[in-house]
């Protein structure tokens, strides 16, 4: 169970010691596939809280969650404007997509996808539910986010997983990633946001350009 007033591993730029020069670098993070649910037909409402929808007057199931971060070059400095496209199965593992043949149910009131853009200080949130396992043709994959992020000069496919969860150590991605790129995949969990009584989880994203 996650301890929530543990800081737990995961990137942020002042994690990484600065070298002689005093430039920081930080570690890329790891490119990954959009993989096979990439939303073909996302819902009209894509804002950034994936736990409503427009017109609907109930709210996602799950566990609420909201994710904060930033979207940051190697030296440490911010990427501003770039696009985020975001999305998650549900939580019972389920994605909003023609091509998931997971039995479990599909959430009607869960957005499943949001477009962002990040602010001058590279920074992004959105509020959203913690997504479910879920079986797959290569083994049962851990919970996870994806990303897709484009710059001016780099594009960025990856996935945020979630720290504790016992199923990292077998995800078929995850658990092949080097040791070098294991701690930016995972994101960094805060004590409960004590305005909102959710769950904080923090994952900065560091493109090679």
């Amino acid at each position: 169970m996650l301890d929530r007033r543990t800081l737990l591993i995961g990137l942020t730029a002042a994690a990484v010691s600065p070298r002689a020069s005093g430039a920081a670098v930080l570690p890329v993070t790891p490119q990954e596939m959009l993989g096979p649910f990439y939303p073909e037909h996302p819902l009209p409402d894509h804002d950034f809280d994936l736990t409503r929808i427009r017109g609907h007057n109930g709210r996602a199931r799950g566990e609420t969650i909201e994710v904060v971060g930033r979207v940051l070059r190697r030296d440490g400095t911010p990427v501003a404007n770039a696009r985020l496209e975001v999305w998650q199965a549900n939580a019972a593992g389920k994605y909003r997509h023609p091509n998931d043949t997971n039995t479990a149910s599909l959430d009607p009131d869960f957005q499943g996808y949001a477009r962002l853009l990040s602010g001058k200080d590279g920074s992004f949130r959105f509020i959203t539910v913690k997504p479910g396992a879920y079986p797959a043709a290569i083994g049962m994959r851990a919970p996870h986010v994806h990303f897709d992020v484009q710059s001016q000069s780099c594009r960025l496919a990856t996935q945020m997983y979630f720290p504790g969860e016992p199923l990292n150590a077998t995800d078929p991605l995850l658990s092949t990633l080097s040791a070098r790129h294991l701690n930016p995949a995972l994101a960094m969990a805060h004590e409960d946001n004590e305005l909102r009584g959710l769950t904080r989880f923090h994952y900065d994203m560091v493109l090679w350009s």
